[in-house]
């Protein structure tokens, strides 16, 4: 995922379809120097992890 379009995701209050290893993911912050992205899977909200943007997926459905 591009860092604008995720970072775009992270600041809107509209809920995006995005997953992180076929996993729906919600975007809590994105870092850009780094390139990654705090988040957690929607049914897990405790287990917050950072991954790289490159690993996360948004379904445009």
């Amino acid at each position: 995922m591009h860092k604008r379009r995720a970072q775009e995701i992270s600041a809107s209050p509209n809920m995006a379809n995005v997953s992180y290893n076929e996993t729906p993911i919600y975007i809590q912050h994105v870092d850009e120097k780094n390139e990654t992205a705090r988040i957690y899977p929607l049914d897990d909200p405790e287990n917050e992890h950072d991954v790289s943007l490159n690993e996360l997926k948004e379904d445009y459905r």
